[in-house]
């Protein structure tokens, strides 16, 4: 080749399959994830549209617009958002048209973040759709002169029984213009669903095969520059001077800047480094290959795994602070069992790492397109780097490949928008696999101890659990040295174990890294810890790990653990309303015990293991049946989950939830590790940080969903937490072996 050409993945596909004589579709549809500043198709000829509200637009052409301000990243939302307004609208699906929400503080709580999408807005979009069904019905009686009480609405028209007319919404929508918005109606009756509770394909999913959904990476703009930067190894570390000669010489490279040295704390500002720019992404990467630097690795640059992981041991074996005490946990028993249980840091590592582009327009405002799960959080982010007011900023959502919380944060659409404003054109930032792994948020590395007491009869009888981590808390305020109460909420002070004398206790941890949320956040490590000692508990008392599990969370009753001083505040929501409901948490572990087939005879060598847990309000379990083959290797050959997470949206999406979550939690148990050395994340691509692949996944993952009318739980993170214990209680049941730190390939087993 003479010449270096741009090609994209989807001409690419498109060329190597006529080469091939493959098969070519040619296909004609909108792109996925549009703005909603752009028209799109009959959009821009409508002639007149009312809007009730923010998130729906009635058009005249009989088009519903639906703002969905939430982010899609894989888990359906801009689908089953929809379906809520849909259906308290009574509109046709066929006739509904999505449009992607810019960042703005009119639409609400935007942060796509701990299962809040349905369970914190379900009431507020189904509202959404109510307003605008009888914004349409008063239009329509305001039409014909006869009352509201009269019309109903049904099929995307509103219809006039006993004088036999109708209208669509189309026509309706010139009346309505002028009309006062409602501000609350009445909400269907649960019997008269259309679309909520009913499985739906995903409006995005010909997108998605296809090649026309548009993500984050895929943003291109005229007389971009594409941008690769080079950051310290360690946190907080700074650059003392770079040579940028044989970068410059690279072919297609335009400049090399110096990024501005990271804040105290960090929050979400740039990171520092040197960032390399040129005209297409290879002769960025390979001009930040060429540079030269000298680093001051700062306070962390002494970090080392190994020897942070005997102080977090040492942490969580002696007195810490107490958040939780009912009865007396030092009470005198007749047997004691103690264990200690360690976890590692983990990367989120989504299939697109982070990836933004932006604008600085002549008239000063920043224009952003982004694959952000919290637009408001990276325009008030980008509005404090540039020093612009918030409104003079746009962000714009594209789709995300996968999020897992590390795209809640966005500091890499700060470096975007801090390139372009001194470069003066538009610049796109792309992190590279080994710059999402080694300088994102990690998830906290985690050490827990444990010790029960037993009575004469074989009870548990106290119960003393320490948590020790370097919390998320650090990433926002200097000085933070042990978890946080929101980090409390996740699996430690809601404990459902029916023992009358506990004690919950939290001690210090030194972050020496980014500290970050990903999926299920500290329910992972709380649940592995909990539902693994639970499990050694039965061995010890010689009972069937089910039948122990069911009387540890005992009868069915509600916990508040504010009764016993903890500062509980249930993810944000009412006791009242989502209460810590121990019966629904054991009705889960029955129903996936009788999945998996609880007790029946296996195979030579096999075993099966069982956890449960109830984290972002909704009550999860997981059995997992393995077995180590001729190598030692641990093999899952199948999983059953159960969810009982309230009302349900969609069921195909939490089922693929549901299954997700399996992968994921498996690739936590089985792979999932960062070590520092050195102040610096050791590994840098699949290679090193595997995640579980076809070849080790199991033959199916069944999930159940529970049937309830409760309000809405969570349902992207809560699979996650229980597959990690069940996985390695399993392998006890299978071996006799115990194992109490992930991953388990240090064990030899993965």
């Amino acid at each position: 080749m003479s010449e270096l050409r741009k090609i994209s993945r989807r001409e690419f596909m498109k060329r190597t399959g006529q080469a091939g004589g493959g098969l070519v579709f040619a296909l004609s549809f909108a792109s996925a994830c549009q703005p909603e500043q752009q028209a799109v198709g009959p959009a821009a000829k409508a002639a007149a549209s009312v809007a009730p509200n923010v998130y729906v637009n009635m058009r005249n052409d009989g088009i519903v617009e639906i703002y969905c301000h939430r982010s899609e990243m894989g888990q359906g939302i801009r689908t089953s958002l929809p379906q809520v307004i849909a259906d308290e609208l009574e509109a046709d699906w066929d006739k509904i048209r999505v449009i992607q929400a810019i960042g703005h503080e009119k639409y609400g709580d935007q942060n796509t973040d701990g299962s809040t999408s349905i369970r914190q807005h379900f009431d507020l979009l189904r509202n959404a759709g109510a307003t605008a069904r009888d914004m349409m019905i008063a239009a329509a009686a305001s039409l014909w002169a006869v009352p509201a009480e009269e019309c109903v609405a049904r099929e995307h028209a509103v219809h006039h029984e006993a004088s036999g007319q109708s209208a669509g919404f189309g026509d309706l929508v010139d009346t309505a213009i002028g009309m006062p918005q409602p501000e609350k109606a009445n909400f269907k009756d649960r019997s008269d669903y259309r679309y909520i509770g009913k499985p739906m394909d995903t409006i995005d999913g010909m997108a998605f095969t296809t090649g026309g959904a548009m993500y984050g990476t895929d943003t291109v703009l005229p007389n971009m520059l594409y941008a690769s930067i080079e950051r310290c190894p360690a946190f907080g570390g700074k650059v003392v001077s770079f040579d940028d000669a044989a970068a410059r010489e690279v072919g297609g490279v335009v400049d090399v800047v110096r990024m501005p040295d990271p804040t105290a704390p960090l929050v979400f500002n740039v990171l520092g480094g040197v960032a390399v720019l040129a005209d297409n992404t290879w002769s960025a990467e390979t001009g930040r290959k060429a540079l030269k630097i000298e680093w001051d690795r700062g306070a962390n640059a002494e970090h080392q795994s190994d020897t942070y992981k005997e102080a977090l041991v040492a942490s969580a074996s002696a007195p810490g602070t107490t958040v939780l005490d009912r009865g007396d946990a030092d009470i005198e028993t007749d047997s004691e069992f103690e264990a200690v249980y360690y976890a590692p840091y983990l990367a989120q590592a989504p299939m697109e790492p982070p990836a933004a582009t932006a604008r600085v327009n002549e008239d000063g405002t920043c224009e952003v397109w982004a694959c952000t799960q919290d637009p408001q959080t990276a325009r008030d982010v980008v509005a404090g780097t540039l020093g612009l007011e918030k409104e003079q900023v746009t962000i714009n959502v594209t789709l995300l490949g996968g999020g897992f919380g590390r795209k809640s944060k966005p500091d890499f659409i700060a470096e975007a928008a801090w390139l372009a404003r001194e470069t003066g054109r538009p610049v796109k930032v792309t992190w590279t696999r080994e710059d999402d792994i080694r300088h994102g948020y990690l998830h906290s590395v985690s050490a827990q101890y444990f010790k029960a007491g037993m009575d004469a009869d074989g009870k548990t009888a106290s119960w003393l659990q320490r948590t020790s981590f370097p919390s998320i808390a650090s990433t926002f305020a200097p000085g933070v040295t042990g978890p946080a109460g929101f980090e409390l909420d996740l699996g430690l002070l809601d404990s459902p174990w029916h023992v009358p004398n506990m004690r919950i206790e939290t001690c210090d941890a030194v972050a020496h890294a980014r500290i970050g949320w990903l999926r299920s956040v500290c329910n992972v490590f709380h649940a592995f810890g909990a539902c693994s000692f639970v499990d050694e508990l039965a061995h010890v008392k010689g009972m069937d790990p089910k039948e122990h599990l069911l009387e540890m969370i005992g009868p069915a009753r509600r916990i508040d653990p504010k009764e016993d001083g903890g500062e509980y505040t249930n993810y944000a929501q009412d006791l009242e309303k989502h209460p810590v409901d121990t019966g629904r948490l054991a009705a889960v572990a029955e129903k996936v015990a009788e999945m998996a087939g609880w007790g029946r005879e296996l195979p030579e060598g096999r075993g099966l293991g069982i956890a449960v847990h109830r984290s972002f309000l909704s009550y999860t379990g997981a059995v997992a049946e393995v077995s180590v083959d001729e190598n030692g290797k641990l093999v899952v050959h199948e999983m059953w989950t159960c969810i009982d997470a309230g009302t349900v949206v969609n069921p195909d999406r939490v089922v693929s939830q549901m299954e997700g979550a399996g992968i994921f939690g498996m690739s936590i148990a089985l792979h999932g590790e960062l070590t520092a050395r050195n102040g610096g994340i050791v590994e840098g691509n699949f290679d090193s940080y595997p995640v579980v692949r076809m070849g080790e996944a199991p033959e199916a993952i069944n999930c159940h969903i529970m049937e309830s009318d409760a309000p809405p739980g969570g349902v992207g993170e809560p699979g996650v937490p229980p597959v990690a214990p069940a996985i390695v209680n399993a392998y006890f049941a299978a071996s006799g072996k115990r194992i109490r730190e992930l991953p388990l390939r240090n064990a030899g087993l993965a």
